[in-house]
């Protein structure tokens, strides 16, 4: 590589963003201290984030270490703080797409593995396949050297007491719905039914990557699994193109691949990123009943995170600039 190659490449455009969910978020339900501790940690998740990316470490690496921040946090939906299943017990979903070989790994279901983007991206680089199930997920864990956890160690108060709220929720549903769950689960509110962390971001070399990372859906049953292990449907990235992580009713957007849709606007109909996401969230799923929003990412760095929620924890930070820390459409 010649001196103006490494000059031009420092020079390179980069950018990441992250989200911590979408859903029904009231600023009269947060507290100064919970809004504050939501900031700080959005925060340090991006500028863990952007820091790869001004060192001139892939995005990959980048989207590894906000998630990792995020699923560390009891405040997010994904990891420590993961939301209860019906049977009170935790079963997590993850997903990576590396955009400059299309390559992909999730891993659905798992109760034991403490960081799941971690094994998403072993799924990647080192198993054949690109989604692993469950126990089986866990079985390839230990071949790769990760220490199971038990699933305590993703309790946490808060989420105990949405579960058992919306246990009484869908029962009574269910007495006038005539035992149907899926019918009374519908009717659960919009703050039970997502809260995925996930990341976007394009490094100096022009790689695109994805991730996405969650607890599912509040009081879910029957190994439910939505759309964030779903490649196409929560997660994509392609080089040249962008990079979609999504948040949201999962059942939407794996019904509407989403992720794959924005991506397919840019590419084949020449849409700018804002565009092409906006058209999506807020013209396709509203128009289907589904809410939830994105956070995206084009091949020169620019960046779209559009909700059709009350609100989505969001951040983002472009080369040069401080990040920019958002809950709500206007702060």
């Amino acid at each position: 590589m010649t001196s103006s190659q490494v000059i031009a490449q420092d020079n390179s455009p980069f950018s990441i963003a992250i989200h911590g969910g979408a859903g029904t978020i009231n600023a009269a339900d947060l507290t100064a201290e919970q809004e504050k501790a939501i900031r700080d940690k959005l925060t340090q998740a991006i500028d863990s984030g952007y820091d790869v990316l001004q060192n001139g470490g892939d995005s990959i690496e980048a989207v590894k270490a906000a998630i990792n921040i995020l699923e560390n946090s009891p405040l997010f939906n994904a990891g420590v703080g993961a939301v209860y299943t019906f049977d009170g017990g935790h079963e997590l979903d993850a997903s990576i797409m590396d955009g400059k070989n299309m390559n992909a790994g999730a891993v659905a279901g798992v109760k034991h593995i403490k960081n799941p983007i971690d094994l998403a991206i072993s799924v990647m680089h080192k198993s054949p396949h690109v989604m692993l199930y469950g126990e089986g997920a866990e079985e390839f864990a230990l071949t790769q050297q990760f220490n199971l956890v038990a699933n305590s160690h993703f309790d946490t108060p808060h989420r105990y007491a949405q579960l058992l709220d919306a246990k009484a929720s869908i029962i009574k549903a269910e007495q006038t719905n005539g035992g149907d769950y899926q019918a009374s689960v519908n009717q659960l509110r919009d703050n039970y039914k997502y809260g995925t962390v996930g990341a976007v971001a394009l490094d100096k070399q022009g790689n695109l990557a994805a991730g996405t990372s969650t607890g599912g859906m509040t009081a879910k049953r029957f190994g439910r699994i939505g759309d964030s292990p779903v490649i196409g449907a929560g997660t994509y990235a392609e080089n040249g193109v962008c990079a979609v992580s999504a948040t949201g009713h999962g059942e939407y957007f794996i019904r509407y691949h989403v992720a794959g849709d924005i991506c397919a606007k840019v590419k084949y109909q020449q849409k700018g990123i804002i565009q092409a996401a906006d058209e999506v969230i807020n013209q396709t799923l509203v128009n289907a009943g589904g809410t939830g929003g994105v956070i995206a990412i084009d091949k020169q760095g620019n960046i779209a995170t559009p909700f059709n929620t009350s609100g989505m924890y969001r951040a983002s930070r472009v080369s040069g600039q401080a990040a920019n820390v958002m809950i709500w459409r206007d702060k």
